[in-house]
C-alpha cells in the first residue's frame, strides 16, 4: 500500500498551483489540436479526389491516431488532476491502446516520406507502387504492428505480475505494466531500435530526393524541392518522437532529485514530444499543401453557406 501511495504522490506531486497551471495548459494545447485534425479529416472525407491520392489517405490515418491519442492522453492527464484512481483492469485497455496510437503516428509519416521518395524519385512507377488497396494494405498493417507491441507487453505482464497486483487502484500509465525491470530495459530498447530504423529511412529518403532536385530542372525540380521541405519538417518530427524514447531515462535520474521537479520535466516532455510533435502534421498538409489547402476553404465555405441559409 505504501508503495501504491508513493507513486500517487510521484504522479501528482506536492504543488497544487503548478498542477493546475500544467492541467490547463494541457487543455489549451490538445482541444485545438484535436479540432484541427477532425476538421482536416472530415475535409478529406468529403472530397474523393483527395481520397484517391495515397498520401492523402496515409495522412488521414495519422489525423485519426492523433486525434484519439490526444483524447485519451488528455483524459489520463485529468484523472491525475482529479486525482482519480481507476482499477487496473479499466487502466490496462487505455495505456494499451495509447501506446499502440502513440506508435501508429511515426510509422504512417515514414509510409508518408517513402511514398514521396517513390513519387519524386520514380515518377513513373508510383502509380503501380502506391495503388489504392496496398495503401490501404499499408494502413492496415502500421495499425496491426502498433497493437503488436502493446499486446506482447501484456502477455508479458500477465506473466510477470504479482499476486493480487489486478485488485489495485492506480493512475492510468503505462508503467503500471512493466512490473519487471528487465521488461521496461528492453521496451526502452526496442523503441530506440524502433526509431533509430525508422529515422534510417527517412534520412536516405531526404538524401534520395535532394540528389534528384540537383538534377532536375523546370517544374520537375520545383516538385523535388517541395518534397525536400516536407521530409525535412517529417525529420523533425520524427527526430522529436525520438527524443520522448529518452524521456523515461532521464525522468529516472531527475525523480532521485526532487519529486515536483519530476513533476515540471514529466509535463514538459509530454507538451513537447508528445503534442508538439504530432502538431507538425497539420502544418505540413494543411498549410504548406496547396491541393489540401485549397478543399479545407471549400469544405469551410460549405459549411458556412449551409448555416447561413439555415438562418
Amino acid at each position: 500500500m505504501s508503495g501504491n501511495t508513493t507513486e500517487q504522490k510521484i504522479l501528482k506531486g506536492n504543488d497544487p498551483v503548478r498542477l493546475n497551471l500544467t492541467t490547463a495548459l494541457v487543455q489549451v494545447l490538445v482541444w485545438p489540436f484535436v479540432y484541427i485534425n477532425l476538421f482536416m479529416y472530415f475535409t478529406y472525407r468529403k472530397k474523393p479526389a483527395l481520397q484517391a491520392e495515397p498520401r492523402y489517405v496515409l495522412f488521414a490515418q495519422t489525423l485519426l491516431a492523433d486525434s484519439a491519442l490526444f483524447i485519451m492522453t488528455d483524459f489520463v492527464v485529468i484523472t491525475i488532476h482529479v486525482h482519480l484512481l481507476l482499477p487496473l483492469p479499466f487502466c490496462i485497455p487505455v495505456v494499451v491502446s495509447s501506446q499502440a496510437l502513440a506508435l501508429v503516428s511515426p510509422t504512417l509519416i515514414t509510409a508518408m516520406c517513402l511514398e514521396r521518395y517513390v513519387a519524386i524519385c520514380f515518377p513513373l512507377r508510383h502509380v503501380d507502387v502506391f495503388t489504392p488497396t496496398r495503401t490501404v494494405f499499408i494502413s492496415v498493417a502500421v495499425w496491426f504492428l502498433s497493437y503488436l507491441r502493446p499486446f506482447l507487453d501484456l502477455c508479458i505482464f500477465f506473466n510477470t505480475m504479482p499476486k493480487g497486483y489486478m485488485n489495485r487502484l492506480n493512475f492510468c500509465y503505462y508503467e503500471i505494466l512493466l512490473v519487471a525491470r528487465w521488461h521496461m530495459e528492453m521496451r526502452g530498447n526496442l523503441s530506440v531500435l524502433n526509431y533509430l530504423v525508422l529515422l534510417s529511412i527517412l534520412f536516405f529518403c531526404y538524401v534520395a530526393i535532394i540528389r534528384v532536385a540537383r538534377r532536375a530542372s523546370g517544374a520537375d525540380r520545383q516538385a523535388a524541392s517541395k518534397g525536400q521541405r516536407t521530409l525535412l519538417l517529417h525529420l523533425l518530427q520524427l527526430f522529436m518522437c525520438t527524443l520522448e524514447v529518452f524521456c523515461p531515462y532521464i525522468e529516472s535520474q531527475v525523480i532521485l532529485i526532487d519529486i515536483d521537479l519530476f513533476i515540471v520535466v514529466r509535463y514538459f516532455n509530454f507538451l513537447a514530444f508528445t503534442i508538439l510533435s504530432r502538431a507538425i502534421t497539420p502544418l505540413i498538409y494543411g498549410v504548406r499543401d496547396e491541393k489540401f489547402q485549397a478543399a479545407m476553404k471549400e469544405f469551410l465555405l460549405q459549411k458556412r453557406s449551409k448555416v447561413g441559409f439555415g438562418h
